[in-house]
């Protein structure tokens, strides 16, 4: 997949890569998407994979929020470091255990639709300039809306073919 370079691509990738997601957990049946991964991994089900990605939407949304008001956003997360992602990530899967997979997908498909607008309402040049916003450092905010999208989307649909494949 090619890492988009536009609005349009951006929107068309992130649908496409959400889309595929969804039709990949629609074709196992009701026990295999409760199911627990058969191999070691952090995500041990389909609920973890779609929760860890709806707290990235959500941390996505924090660092906008932040960083448009003129201040500096803790990206990760505070207290987090991208050299600490893995304890935040196990945070992330901690904190959501008791959230059942009906209301997982419901959050996902919420938090991919503000990921949308909020990409919507940006120009190619506000979401490809590097450095445009100064809070996205020497990236672009493209770049982080890929990361929080199609591309996250991508990392989610190898993870539950994985998961397919182990189940033959």
């Amino acid at each position: 997949m090619a890492r988009p370079k536009t609005k349009t691509e951006l929107l068309d990738a992130s649908k496409k890569q959400f889309d595929r997601l969804f039709k990949e957990i629609d074709t196992l049946g009701a026990e295999a998407k409760r199911g627990t991964f058969p191999f070691e991994d952090r995500d041990r089900n389909i609920r973890d994979v779609l929760i860890h990605l709806h707290e990235w939407h959500n941390m996505m949304e924090t660092w906008y929020e932040v960083g448009m008001s003129g201040q500096k956003p803790a990206i990760s997360k505070e207290g987090y470091t991208f050299k600490t992602l893995p304890a935040l990530n196990l945070e992330i899967w901690k904190a959501y255990q008791d959230t059942d997979l009906e209301n997982a997908e419901g959050l996902l498909k919420e938090s991919h639709l503000r990921m949308m607008e909020l990409i919507r309402a940006h120009t190619d040049e506000e979401l490809f300039t590097k450095r445009y916003y100064p809070w996205t450092n020497t990236t672009s905010l493209g770049s982080y809306l890929v990361s929080s999208t199609s591309s996250h989307y991508d990392w989610a649909i190898k993870k539950i073919k994985k998961y397919k494949r182990e189940l033959v």
